[in-house]
Parts: structure tokens; C-alpha cells; sequence
């Protein structure tokens, strides 16, 4: 997968993983990991789907319709990948937190909803729910932000809550930002998540 590696100052805090937004590439969310954890070796990764000429991580049949199919081939591809990633780069496969915008929390969700292993914590922007009538696997001591905005046209708060509720019911310990806007990722969102890294991984 096309991607680029920064190794960080400071070994001991999570290495962070970035997944971009429909349209977006590699480079799009390093200022965010800039601005969250400053001495983390950082890892981001380009969707390997196209659509209509846009980098996207797996396939959707319309608007919010996701080809499910290809998200688990798609998670499974990425799960590996990280595993190849951590062995190239010699960073600590356990210690990988994700950070991901709109398709690419999405991504990131689906690594928590399909494997217990994938990540330690994900800092997820305004996702939607990956896949649903699954069982998860054991999120215990994993943690997760989700930003969300109130008036998100593409994610309603409802699936923001859902999403909440099945990643803390499988056990994971999960912190709700809501905005007052609508789809966009703000400063303050930002900031929000930077505090609760802070909070959590200090």
C-alpha cells in the first residue's frame, strides 16, 4: 500500500496510523498527527480503492451504502499490511493508535469491529458504523474518541451513538466529542482529540 513512514522522537508513545478521507491522500493528515503527538513515529497509508478517480479504503454502492464484501477483504488487506509496516520499520505492532477522517475512521473502525489485536486506540472523525449484525471481538483496554458533529449530513448522531454503544459493549472505553457543525473537522475537534491522547497516553 502506498504510504509514508516519519519516525518519531519519543519510542515509548503509540505510533500513529493515518487514514485520509474519500478523495484524500497520504499527506493530508500528518498536520493533524503534528498536532495530537509531536514525538510519535507516524505511519499513513493511502486506500487502495478508487472512485471516480478519488483514493478511497474500500468500495461503497451509493452514499453511506457500503460494499461489505470488499470492506472486510479490504480490512483483512490492511491488517497485514500493518503487520508487514511494523516488522520494515521495527516500530511495536501493539503500540499503534489510528487516526482517521470520514472513509478512514471508517477503515479504522473496521479493524476494531474485525480483529482485537489491530490497534491499541483509534481517534476516529466522524465515522459511521462499519458493519452490523457481527459479533465484535474483545475491545478490552482499548481506547477510542470519536468527534462527531450534530448536524453531520452523511453521519447522524444516532450512528455516532450506535457506533459508541458496540465498540463499549465489546468492552472498549470510548470518549463522544460532539461539535455543533456538520461533516467537517474543526480546530476545536482537533484540539479535543489532542487533549484526550494527552489524557490517555501521557
Amino acid at each position: 500500500m502506498k504510504h509514508i513512514f516519519q519516525q518519531g522522537t519519543d519510542p515509548k508513545v503509540p505510533v500513529l496510523v493515518l487514514f485520509h478521507g474519500t478523495g484524500g491522500t497520504e499527506r493530508d493528515l500528518l498536520p493533524l498527527a503534528g498536532s495530537i503527538s509531536p514525538g510519535s513515529s507516524v505511519l499513513s497509508v493511502r486506500g487502495n480503492v478508487l472512485e471516480n478517480g478519488m483514493p478511497r479504503f474500500f468500495r461503497r454502492l451509493a452514499e453511506g451504502v457500503f460494499d461489505e464484501q470488499d470492506l472486510v477483504f479490504r480490512t483483512k488487506e490492511l491488517y497485514g499490511f500493518l503487520n508487514q509496516a511494523a516488522a520494515e520499520y521495527k516500530f511495536d505492532r501493539g503500540n499503534l493508535v489510528a487516526i482517521g477522517y470520514s472513509n478512514g475512521a471508517n477503515i479504522a473502525a473496521s479493524l476494531l469491529f474485525h480483529y482485537s489485536d489491530a490497534l491499541r486506540g483509534a481517534i476516529l472523525h466522524h465515522p459511521m458504523v462499519p458493519r452490523r449484525g457481527i459479533a465484535l471481538p474483545d475491545l478490552s483496554g482499548i481506547s477510542c474518541f470519536i468527534g462527531a458533529g450534530r448536524h453531520d449530513p452523511i453521519c447522524a448522531p444516532e450512528e455516532t451513538e450506535e457506533l459508541a454503544g458496540l465498540l463499549e459493549r465489546a468492552g472498549a472505553s470510548v470518549s463522544v466529542h460532539w461539535e455543533a457543525g456538520g461533516h467537517q473537522l474543526t480546530g476545536t475537534e482537533v484540539a479535543a482529540a489532542a487533549a484526550w491522547f494527552a489524557s490517555v497516553y501521557a
